[in-house]
């Protein structure tokens, strides 16, 4: 169907050129981006690369407002006309760039990196939306881009930084909260940076990023066990004695927390983290799930337990994946930089909005 439709709806392009018919012009192109699409699953590389030419020839043509919607079209096409969507991608006109520029596997670093160079801010916010980039590419993003470009970057889970790009980042945040906090929910970050950028937070921002749910780490493929049924109230007020009990006798201390851990008696565990940090043990039982590490830890610096029994706790959790190395040593940063008192503050911050 292609190689019959095709030579007449050149010949008509060729005579609407020579007539300077823009109407003619669009026309065409719907015809032509709408025979590739019907075909799309028929269609061999001479085919495309036919497609592709005429397709060129008319974008060179046609106003952006005919254009944004071809390129919303191919931008989800794996195999869409490639000189096509590069020349949408570089298009001046943001909203005709825009779709190509966030979705489409046509588009190589080289071309993504020249554009975040060379073109507007909101061409690079597109680029943001990306599923996966580059060390490369978010260096070339952060190195012309505004706030916006920063906060867009920080917020997709599929950025990958470099050391520096993330240092940039850290640096930037001193000025910009929502950036901050943004970052703050990476599970990617140095630990020395993190480190870093929990010095520079705001109370309230602190508190935030490390009470906040994460997602799970990519590196976690197996399933958890089937979640037990939570414990009831009056377990709680059981467990709750018992450890006020080794409280009252001085025997509350790492080592008995360390066993409760590694016994996997939980309840027990919350109970002693409610006593030692002085907070409902209904606040601090979700932390134990697989997404509220961070806020585990928090929790377990306020309760003044050591790192070694904070370790121990996070690796023995009912029902949770076993945590990557590069978690354990954010964690690792998390617990050594946070102070005591804003350890505290933050769990009962927390608290107080249950």
């Amino acid at each position: 169907m292609v190689a019959a439709v095709l030579p007449r709806l050149i010949t008509e392009l060729d005579a609407a050129v020579k007539a300077g018919s823009a109407e003619r012009g669009d026309r065409i192109l719907r015809q032509v981006t709408n025979l590739f699409l019907s075909n799309v699953g028929h269609l061999g590389e001479d085919q495309i690369g036919l497609l592709d030419d005429v397709l060129v020839r008319l974008i060179e043509r046609t106003e952006a407002g005919s254009l944004a919607p071809v390129s919303e079209s191919l931008s989800n096409i794996a195999v869409a006309p490639p000189a096509t969507v590069r020349r949408l991608a570089f298009h001046n006109d943001a909203s005709v760039a825009a779709p190509v520029l966030r979705n489409s596997n046509r588009l190589s670093d080289k071309d993504l990196i020249e554009i975040a160079m060379t073109l507007s801010q909101q061409h690079l916010l597109a680029i943001c939306e990306r599923k996966t980039l580059s060390e490369a590419l978010t260096d070339a993003l952060m190195r012309r881009g505004d706030a916006n470009v920063s906060n867009a970057l920080a917020h997709n889970s599929g950025a990958v930084f470099s050391e520096c790009g993330y240092a940039t980042l850290v640096g930037r945040a001193e000025r910009d909260e929502s950036l901050t906090e943004k970052l703050g929910l990476r599970l990617d970050m140095p630990a020395n940076l993190l480190r870093e950028l929990l010095a520079i937070a705001t109370d309230v921002v602190r508190a935030r990023f490390l009470t906040a749910s994460r997602p799970i780490t990519r590196e976690k493929r197996s399933a958890p066990a089937a979640a037990k049924p939570r414990p009831s109230k009056n377990d709680y007020t059981q467990a709750l004695n018992r450890v006020a009990a080794l409280g009252r006798a001085g025997k509350l201390n790492d080592s008995a927390v360390n066993r409760f851990a590694v016994g996997g008696e939980y309840i027990n565990v919350l109970a002693a983290l409610s006593l030692k940090a002085e907070v409902k043990v209904e606040v601090i039982e979700p932390f134990i799930e697989s997404d509220r590490l961070y806020a585990l830890i928090v929790t377990c610096k306020a309760a003044r337990l050591d790192w070694a029994t904070v370790r121990m706790i996070i690796n023995n959790r009912p029902g949770c994946p076993p945590v990557t190395q590069r978690e354990l040593e954010q964690g690792r940063a998390v617990f050594d930089g946070l102070l005591l008192s804003i350890a505290q503050w933050t769990v009962r911050y927390a608290s107080d909005r249950m």
